[in-house]
């Protein structure tokens, strides 16, 4: 095999298992939960994240496309003021829905 070729291949494969979405401070402090667990909290809206679920042709790992999802929820709901965010759609294509909740000091009503 072409030596150029087959360098060409083991780049995309080594990319298609590495993670680029990284939590910014303010995200590090959202929790991701299930709706039953978000009751009493304040819904502040919805965030759609996405990214690449294929490059090259090649589909990413679905573990790690869900952790860079949640990843990116997470950053959405600090910017949003929140700090929850509850997954309320599947990923398809490499997008999701989330909604984003803000808990702490929100008084039971």
């Amino acid at each position: 095999m072409n030596k150029k070729v087959w360098l060409g291949i083991m780049s995309c494969v080594l990319l298609v298992g590495c993670s680029w979405v990284k939590l910014t401070p303010g995200g590090e402090k959202v929790r991701v939960l299930d709706a039953s667990d978000v009751p009493t909290c304040k819904h502040l809206g919805d965030s759609t994240v996405s990214l690449l679920s294929q490059l090259a042709g090649i589909n990413r790992n679905e573990e790690k496309v869900q952790i860079e999802l949640k990843a990116l929820a997470r950053n959405a709901g600090a910017e949003m003021g929140g700090d929850t965010v509850v997954p309320v759609s599947a990923v398809t294509d490499g997008k999701q829905m989330y909604a984003v909740y803000k808990c702490v000091g929100v008084a039971a009503q």
